[in-house]
């Protein structure tokens, strides 16, 4: 017999029908930091893989990163059809795998997006205090810059979702604008030699520092899943999402490529390896001075803070919702499932989250950590492993949840494609992990501690979860259905015997 999901009461849904395509899209690119990623991580690839990097970002975007991601979305946007609710990741895993490791998933996407968003903190913290001193003379302590970011972002992340929305469309079209505007300059100009292909060369791309570009830029894609979080707050989200996913996925892969080549060609190949070697802060910024003025580098240095905010705000709202939806499950304090009477959002789980980030900012500036080294690289790393891990937990729901019943998709789209995603993600986990130097510019005791974050959060849901299934059967089975077409509800006989209940369940 079917047991009906619970749908959710009155006043606790989200703002319906606020978010178009182009609105989801710039949450996802925006959580990605285009700029960030460029300025700070880029040269860092050029120093590990050579002139071949941006070759390797290609092999990364479309046939590592963006093969797996865009297979993977294949099978994650066909499932969106028949989720209806906030919880993305949480929702897709309790329906897919069943409630036990659901509730692990949303522990570690609770844990993985806080560190992601905390973390990017610390970099706001550094960028502002550098930017601020340098430009204007005012030298305030890093950790005050990052506590006005937080306060910035709460409001923004309190207030509807089209107030995000507009705020995050204005930020990335200047961030992405100046990017634009430096590879114009430098492809006008013929760059520093003339311009080359010898990036794309098989003999550069393929060479021994191939899989830290890989490893970079994985991380770099952190945030396309995004999307699936604000299904409930789309237009046409059954369309939209997977547009959504398509276009952030596409793009990310292709920009980062392409401005990677753009800053080779700037420098000429042999200077621009010297440079990313001795001083790869400056890489981005003194291009832009050479070849469009002193005014282009004072705007990147303004930039590339609005860049980070804008990452945060992104990575705030996902926090937000998932909070939400496990809220509404009763799974989290049902006070965190309030939502503002005008603005329709979260804003008590928004404002626990800015808490909690101001905490862990204090924390880390009262005991004279680096802002860019430990609390940006440190607290960072676990949430893009954790990500990652959920990936591919989430292509694994996908594949169980269409085993014994495609419901009228292709084998291609919800057996193959979640399958090679599995796979593809599995290695991307594994190629992380063994390069978390890169990720953290630690030694190997630190780089341990980081990488059990995940396991040890997947270890507490897995706890939680069979404590919930003792204490209320009923509550349990429901974990990840609110909202959800009452057919996939899991009934409590089948979820207790075993945490994988692929097809549909009945």
């Amino acid at each position: 017999m079917k047991k009906s999901a619970p749908g959710p009461a009155s006043g606790t849904q989200l703002e319906g029908g606020a978010l178009g395509t182009s609105g989801i899209v710039f949450f996802v690119v925006a959580a990605a930091a285009p700029l960030l990623v460029m300025a700070g991580v880029a040269p860092l690839a050029l120093n590990v893989a050579g002139i071949g990097a941006p070759g390797g970002y290609i092999l990364a975007g479309l046939a590592l990163a963006g093969l797996a991601l865009g297979v993977f979305a294949i099978g994650f946007t066909a499932m969106s059809k028949y989720i209806h609710n906030a919880g993305a990741f949480y929702s897709y895993i309790s329906i897919g795998l069943g409630p036990r490791w659901g509730l692990a998933a949303a522990v570690l996407a609770l844990v993985s997006y806080n560190a992601l968003e905390i973390g990017i903190f610390g970099a706001l913290g550094y960028f502002t205090q550098s930017t601020m001193a340098d430009l204007v003379g005012l030298n305030l302590p890093w950790g005050l810059w990052s506590l006005i970011g937080v306060g910035l972002v709460w409001f923004l992340g309190s207030r509807s979702v089209h107030v995000g929305a507009r705020f995050l469309i204005l930020l990335l079209s200047a961030e992405t604008g100046i990017l634009v505007l430096l590879a114009a300059a430098v492809l006008l100009r013929g760059g520093a030699e003339g311009l080359g292909a010898e990036s794309f060369a098989p003999a550069h791309v393929f060479s021994p520092g191939l899989g830290g570009v890989l490893t970079l830029a994985f991380a770099a894609f952190i945030g396309f899943e995004a999307t699936a979080l604000y299904r409930e707050e789309a237009k046409d989200p059954s369309r939209t999402i997977p547009r959504a996913t398509y276009l952030a996925v596409a793009f990310l892969g292709l920009f980062y490529a392409f401005m990677v080549w753009i800053i080779i060609q700037a420098y000429g190949p042999d200077q621009a390896l010297a440079l990313a070697a001795s001083d790869p802060a400056a890489m981005y910024f003194d291009a832009i001075e050479n070849y469009v003025g002193g005014w282009g580098s004072t705007l990147m240095e303004l930039l590339i803070i609005t860049s980070i905010l804008a990452s945060l705000l992104a990575f705030h709202n996902a926090i937000t919702r998932y909070a939400f939806a496990l809220s509404r499950e009763h799974v989290l304090p049902r006070v965190l499932g309030r939502l503002h009477p005008v603005y329709k959002s979260p804003y008590v789980a928004s404002a626990v989250q800015s808490l909690l980030a101001m905490v862990v900012i204090v924390g880390f500036a009262l005991a004279g950590a680096d802002p860019y080294l430990q609390l940006l690289l440190w607290v960072n790393s676990p949430g893009v492993v954790g990500i990652v891990v959920l990936q591919a937990m989430a292509a694994a729901a996908v594949l169980a949840f269409f085993w014994r019943d495609r419901r009228g998709h292709s084998v291609w789209r919800v057996r193959v494609a979640p399958a090679a995603a599995l796979a593809m993600l599995s290695y991307a986990t594994w190629l992380i992990v063994a390069k978390m130097d890169l990720l953290t510019a630690a030694g190997p005791a630190v780089n341990t501690v980081l990488v059990a974050v995940t396991p040890v959060s997947l270890a507490i849901g897995l706890v939680l979860g069979a404590r919930l299934a003792r204490r209320d059967p009923d509550l349990f089975a429901q974990l990840g259905t609110t909202d959800v077409d009452a057919e996939l509800s899991v009934p409590p006989d089948e979820v207790s015997n075993s945490p994988i209940q692929p097809g549909k369940a009945t």
